[in-house]
């Protein structure tokens, strides 16, 4: 990505993450790096590619399986299941687990509240995939 005096954009922190996954998340099978790479807009290094999978499998958030000298690629999380291990970690992080989960809670809208309420009763099963 360029911007008009064609410098090149810097990608907020995570977004190349996220963009690699959900190229992940969208194929039927494993793919390749350089299958990901056609895959994403943009330029990007085959090595920057092959980092940022890397960096996918060493989080457990994609697995690889050899094929021939290489590896291929897919995806374990959705992006809602990699914005749930982002808000694990963070709790996970926190001496005082309730107060930050009252703080999380008392911030939600009408409307989250109401489905944070019917997956906690089993009644939203269908939100949780």
């Amino acid at each position: 990505m360029r911007n008009r005096r064609e410098e090149p954009v810097r990608r907020a922190p995570g977004a190349l993450e996220a963009e690699v996954l959900a190229v992940l998340g969208n194929s039927a099978g494993p793919l390749s790096p350089s299958e990901v790479q056609a895959r994403l807009r943009g330029d990007l290094a085959y090595t920057t590619v092959v980092t940022i999978l890397t960096r996918l499998h060493d989080k457990g958030i994609a697995s690889r399986e050899k094929h021939g000298r290489s590896f291929r690629y897919h995806a374990i999380d959705d992006e809602a299941g990699l914005a749930a291990r982002k808000m694990a970690k963070v709790l996970d992080g926190e001496p005082d687990r309730g107060s930050v989960l009252a703080r999380f809670v008392t911030r939600l809208s009408k409307s989250d509240e109401a489905t944070l309420r019917a997956l906690l009763h089993g009644d939203g099963e269908d939100h949780a995939r």
